[in-house]
Order: structure tokens, then sequence, then C-alpha cells
């Protein structure tokens, strides 16, 4: 979940919350301690937990934990880029919540900003992750080094040992220094599409010297209110050689979630595409119910336009959310702002009550500028939407363990069933894996268990399989 710049004096406006002679002196001497004057860039290795934020197994949970082998990160202040590259492997067993669980053996990420572009690197893959530019350029200019450059480049304020600056639509820092002129907290709210502000805290300890500088050899992060990373520092190399680039097909693509294309699997039911998540309109005698609303505004404003293309005479009445990780209900916002209402699992229904309810003051989105607050509907095991000549089931995925309040949606006449997380197709002809995820058997369970005559699955990762695809990945033959 962690996203400018590409000359921080020239792209970035920070916005100084006053200015005061007192306040270059005290951020000179900050510099000072730090040994920031001639850093240029920074390279950091190191290892611990770290946390999938926005993926816990129900609300109120903390974040799913996964262990961290190895975190190197390169930092190149004056080109304003970040890339991590983490080695994890599985932490919880059973494994619960989201985050790409479970994990086999080690899983290589790599998740880099660069200006005002965003990406994940998975295996061959490379994609945008425009969700996570702004928590990504956080995690730069929150460094201790980088609160410093960021600072005195823009003229923030102090107040006795704290440093505050902005970025306006992107962040707001207060950085706390300690009595050795090191920094040691720092205090951020930086825009999201499910939260409206997150809060993130990050505190530095334990500094020791690298060279010409100081650096932390103990972080932690807490997002959203529960712990996001805990990392032992081992190495730090300063002025290393960072050149970030950013791949051509990433440069070229500048509004990825905005790409949508649109399959009929159905008379009526239309798959909508295009990128890493999908949804689904279903259009009903005097309405349309939408399947999902994933991402941000941006992503969910492009879903609700193709919506009016495909079916321009009915309102969007329902927004069926899956269930609440951030990258499953970031486009809620944007959907309740149209008039629509949500539907979710009760277990959920107070959490997006607050989500949609809550202010977004760094990056104003459709909903606090549109004014209404949304309504959101809870449902227990099913729930069933008909118009007379449509029917559309909803139900829980019992006992899944990424998500207490994991629903799917079945369309009985058409046989086609619409989940997200339980199971995303492999590759065509790939070797399934072993054991078999729990999520999936679970799924194929659930299917059983309900009686629920399925020809084909709808996922809303991937792409749309007959059942008997889900089998042979799980095992079974039928």
């Amino acid at each position: 979940m962690w996203k400018m710049l590409v000359v921080l004096a020239a792209v970035v406006l920070l916005s100084p919350l006053a200015g005061h002679a007192q306040d270059g002196r005290v951020i000179d001497d900050v510099a000072k301690a730090l040994g920031a004057g001639n850093l240029r860039s920074i390279e950091v290795t190191g290892s611990g937990v770290h946390f999938a934020v926005g993926q816990s197994a129900a609300p109120g949970m903390p974040w799913p934990r996964f262990n961290v082998k190895s975190l190197a990160r390169a930092v190149n202040y004056e080109t304003a880029t970040l890339r991590d590259e983490i080695v994890r492997t599985q932490a919880e067993d059973p494994p619960r919540g989201g985050g790409m669980q479970p994990v086999r053996g080690e899983q290589r990420q790599i998740l880099v900003v660069a200006g005002d572009h965003a990406w994940n690197v998975m295996g061959d893959a490379t994609v945008p992750a425009p969700v996570a530019l702004a928590e990504r350029q956080l995690q730069l200019w929150t460094t201790p080094h980088g609160v410093v450059k960021a600072a005195a480049a823009h003229g923030a304020t102090v107040q006795g040992r704290t440093i505050g600056f902005a970025v306006p639509g992107r962040f707001t820092v207060r950085a706390t220094v300690d009595e050795q002129n090191l920094i040691e907290k720092v205090s951020a709210v930086v825009a999201h599409p499910v939260l409206g502000d997150m809060p993130i805290e990050v505190v530095y300890s334990d500094y020791k010297d690298f060279g010409a500088v100081k650096f932390p050899t103990r972080i932690r992060q807490v997002a959203g209110g529960f712990p996001a990373l805990d990392l032992t520092v081992t190495d730090v190399r300063p002025n290393a050689a960072v050149d970030v680039q950013v791949p051509d097909a990433i440069r070229q693509t500048s509004n990825p979630y905005a790409q949508v294309t649109n399959q009929m699997v159905a008379p009526g039911v239309w798959y909508i595409t295009g990128g890493t998540h999908h949804s689904v309109a279903i259009e009903m005698q005097d309405h349309v119910i939408v399947v999902e609303g994933p991402l941000d505004d941006q992503r969910a404003l492009a879903v609700i336009a193709e919506v009016r293309s495909l079916i321009p005479s009915k309102p969007i009445r329902y927004v069926v959310n899956s269930h609440p990780h951030f990258d499953h209900a970031g486009g809620l916002r944007a959907f309740a702002a149209e008039g629509a209402t949500v539907i979710t699992h009760e277990v959920n229904r107070a959490f997006l009550d607050r989500a949609l309810a809550a202010p977004a003051t760094v990056r104003p989105d459709r909903l606090a500028k549109s004014g209404p607050k949304g309504k959101v509907e809870g449902l227990g095991d099913r729930r069933v939407l008909t118009d007379g000549a449509r029917t559309v089931e909803i139900h829980l995925i019992a006992g899944n363990l990424h998500h207490d309040g994991l629903l799917m949606v079945y369309l009985p006449k058409e046989k086609l069933l619409i989940e997200a997380d339980a199971y995303t197709p492999l590759p065509p002809n790939a070797p399934p894996p072993t054991p078999a995820s729990p999520f999936q058997v679970n799924l194929a369970d659930n299917i059983t268990r309900l009686g629920l005559a399925v020809d084909q699955l709808v996922p809303l990762h991937g792409r749309i399989v007959p059942l008997a695809e889900l089998h042979r990945t799980i095992g079974r033959t039928n």
C-alpha cells in the first residue's frame, strides 16, 4: 500500500505553515546533526516485519503480518525516487486477511515511486500503482534526511521542536526533533481513497554513524491506527548510485485506472475490466446493480461512465462491496456521491458507514465535494434482489480466511458466480499450487454447501473461467 517530483524544488509545491528566521536555523541544526548537507542519495537495508495495510481479516483487526527477510530501500533525493525491494515470508498460520496470502516460501516485491509515477514489479510483470503514489511520496519525504530537505527547500515552520510542512493534495507532515537535533517522530496525514484522511506515524530510534551521516537503526510505522512496519536497519550507504528509470510502459500510461473495457457475459450483464480490478454491471428493469467499486475515485468514475454508456437510461441504485479491503473499497465514496447505496456484509457496515462519513481534507474527493454522506446496508448470510424478471443472490462466503464478511454474487438464471479474492484464475496451463490455497478450497466448499448451479466464475481479478477450472486448481475432479 506505499506511494513526486522530478526535481524537488521544481515539481513539488510544499506549503509553508509560516516562516520565521529562527525556523531556518533550527532546520540547519537538524541537517548538520544528520549529515544531510551533502547527501544526494542513500541505500538502507534491514529486516523485521511488515503488515499489509488495509487487508485485515475483519474491520478493527490489525493488518496481516509478514516476516521481512530483507528490505532494501534506495532513495535519490535529487530525482525524487524511492525503490523498495522486499523479500518476505508467511508469518501467520493460518493465513488470515489479504496481502497476497498465503505466501509459499519466499516472495519478492518491488515497490517504486519516481516523480509522479508509482508502480509495482512482481516477477516479470510491471504494474502501474497510481493509488499508491501519495503514500510512497510520503515515505520518501519522511525519511529523516527527506524531512530536512523538504523543509529547508520550502520554508516549513518550526514550533518548538516540531517541523511542519504540507504537499497540497498529497499529505501533511509534522516531524518532532529530539535533544540531539535528530528526527524522532513523524506524524503525517495522507490522502486516502477509503479513509479520506489516513494518519501515519513513523518513529525513528537508535541512531548510529554511517560514514558522514547519522541514520536510525530502528524504524517503526503505524498506519490507520495499526502497526505497518518494524524494521531493524543493518547497513546504510550514503550517496550510493541510485538510478531509477520509469519504464516506458508506465510513462506512456498516464491514466491507467480510466482505461475500461466491457464484455457482455449474458444479456444485461457486463464484465467491466481494464487493469487489475474488475466490476460487473447488472441491468434490472428500472435500475443497475454494480458489483464492486475498487481502487479509487478515478477508477470508480471510469466504471460509472462505462455503465452509463452501456445502460444510459437507468440509475445505479446499488453497488455491492465484496469486502472492505482498501483495494476493493477505494471507489465506494465515488459511488456514494452518485447516490448509490452500498451493500456489504453486516460485519463491515459500521466500518463503511464511518468511511463514507470521513472527511477528506488533504485532497477533497467526489464525495467530499458533493455533500451527501452515502448509505450502507448490511446483510447476514444471504440477500436476494429481484425485479420479477432477474434475480440476484448475494451470499456470504462462510468461513473464508480472506475476510470474515466476504460476499459473492450469484445469478441463478445465467449460472454466473461473481467473486473477489477467494479465487483468482491462474494463467492458462499454469501448474496449480501445492498445497491448494485454503481460500480457494473454501470457495468451492461454499458453492457445494449452497447448492449453486455454476457454469462460469466471473472473478474480480483475472479472467472468466468455467467452474471446472477452480476444481482443477484445487485438485478436485468435480
